[in-house]
């Protein structure tokens, strides 16, 4: 069984900024393309940002220029740094990864975006 640990959700006001974790099993962050997804309420959840096999990021339009996706092998962790936040952010964020066509998820941290 592969645990993700998600944490950093928080309630942002709009053009702040959030960090998000996910801490993976070792050398899970290392071997494996992790992404984040995300659900905002009443919709499907959405891939939102991820490292291709060729180790470029991928980013979904609405976060494009505002949100980073990187992460410390060293420490097993992946993040997503939010910056510029929009109400729009405002979300479940999961932290996900395939390995060998199994799925694995995170529970998900709350992200709250509001003045």
């Amino acid at each position: 069984q592969v645990q993700l640990v998600e944490s950093g959700g928080d309630v942002g006001q709009p053009g702040g900024a959030l960090r998000l974790s996910c801490v993976a099993p070792a050398s899970i962050c290392r071997l494996y393309a992790m992404c984040w997804y995300h659900q905002a309420p009443g919709k499907q959840r959405e891939l939102v940002a991820h490292f291709t096999s060729s180790e470029r990021t991928n980013y979904v339009d609405s976060v494009k220029g505002r949100f980073t996706i990187a992460r410390d092998n060293a420490k097993n962790t992946l993040y997503l740094q939010m910056n510029s936040l929009k109400p729009e952010d405002t979300a479940v964020y999961y932290c996900h990864v395939d390995i060998s066509g199994m799925d694995y998820w995170g529970k998900g941290t709350l992200v709250t975006v509001s003045s």
